[in-house]
């Protein structure tokens, strides 16, 4: 009862806003439309894109910032849900907006490490950002050197983190790409029972570990198969957080002799057990097709809990990378059988 007294409005919110998702006849027909302003006047017409589209100038749109102009639609959503939400349910949601800085911070060493002399331009950002974050964003946006972006983080949370890396001899965009994305990992599964109420962890844990399981597995797998990286760096790279996959197991995928040894060893854990078709050959198609089926079956199970505002935001975010990459296959003229399998793989 306490769960349902305190996510009804939200979840109230959620559902409405999951009903205007869309649906993969949605994504067939944008495949089959002639080129991008034809997919851009598609999705004026859905509901859930209309108001950011609308607002956007037509010239920014065929320029190739549709991208960013789609993901406006996730923080708007977020924004919402935020509004909605109560001082505890903040804390998760406040927790949960880190992937959000940590992707703008993403963009903003992509611009540093590409040596793009033109100011970074992400002011539709910027509204958002100022509302729900403490960073510099116009220090940030301006920072050419990778020097300088960690000084103006100083005295945020993403300091320390990077300021690591200056110990590294010519850190990579890759170390810095990684070194925040095990930072919010680690922060997200040592603080995950803090930031939600009573009875909802097992949920997140759930979500969380399995998560993290199937990332150690990819990391291990490609770390092997394409860079030969020795046990040392790649343990350096892996989430320290176990769920169904215990140390030993970790330990014997690092330190496998080889390719054939290590894909043995995929086989026995229990995502390879639990899911048809978990291989070496599918981890990423199958790390979001299981994920999506943990977080739907969480959120059926308690509505009323966190899991759905989790369930909610990952749907949102998974449906505007599928919209990306149907754009992109749009504008160079794939065919849309062939387009399908790439929007499906995402």
């Amino acid at each position: 009862m306490k769960g349902l007294m305190s996510y009804s409005g939200l979840t109230t919110k959620i559902r409405a806003m999951q009903s205007r998702l869309l649906k993969d006849e949605n994504f067939r027909e944008i495949v089959e439309l002639p080129n991008v302003p034809a997919a851009v006047t598609y999705l004026k017409q859905q509901p859930s894109y209309a108001p950011i589209l609308n607002t956007a100038g037509d010239a920014e749109l065929h320029r190739g910032d549709i991208e960013k102009v789609l993901r406006q639609s996730v923080y708007h959503d977020f924004a919402k849900l935020y509004s909605f939400a109560n001082l505890k349910q903040r804390q998760f949601l406040s927790m949960y907006f880190m992937r959000y800085e940590i992707y703008f911070l993403k963009v903003c060493l992509t611009n540093i490490f590409d040596h793009r002399n033109v100011p970074l331009d992400l002011s539709a950002f910027e509204a958002f950002f100022t509302k729900h974050s403490r960073l510099n964003f116009q220090l940030l946006t301006a920072s050419r050197t990778p020097e300088e972006f960690r000084a103006n983080l100083k005295g945020s949370i993403y300091y320390e983190p990077l300021a690591a890396i200056e110990a590294m001899d010519h850190p990579t965009l890759f170390d810095y790409e990684m070194t925040l994305d095990l930072f919010y990992f680690q922060l997200l599964w040592k603080k995950r029972e803090k930031i939600v109420g009573k009875g909802e962890t097992k949920g997140l844990t759930r979500i969380l570990g399995s998560k993290f399981d199937m990332l150690n597995i990819q990391w291990i797998y490609r770390c092997k198969r394409y860079y030969h990286m020795d046990s040392a760096a790649i343990y350096a790279l892996l989430i320290p957080a176990n769920y169904h996959i215990s140390q030993n197991q970790i330990r014997d995928m690092v330190e496998a002799d080889d390719l054939n040894a290590l894909e043995a060893l995929i086989g026995q854990t229990y995502y390879a057990k639990h899911f048809e078709n978990f291989t070496e050959d599918t981890l990423e198609p199958m790390y979001a097709e299981i994920l999506k089926h943990i977080l739907s079956s969480e959120s059926r199970q308690d509505p009323y809990s966190v899991t759905t505002v989790y369930s909610y935001l990952y749907h949102k975010e998974h449906e505007v990378d599928r919209l990306i990459i149907a754009l992109e296959c749009v504008r160079y003229q794939v065919s849309p059988e062939e387009a399908m399998n790439h929007v499906a793989c995402r």
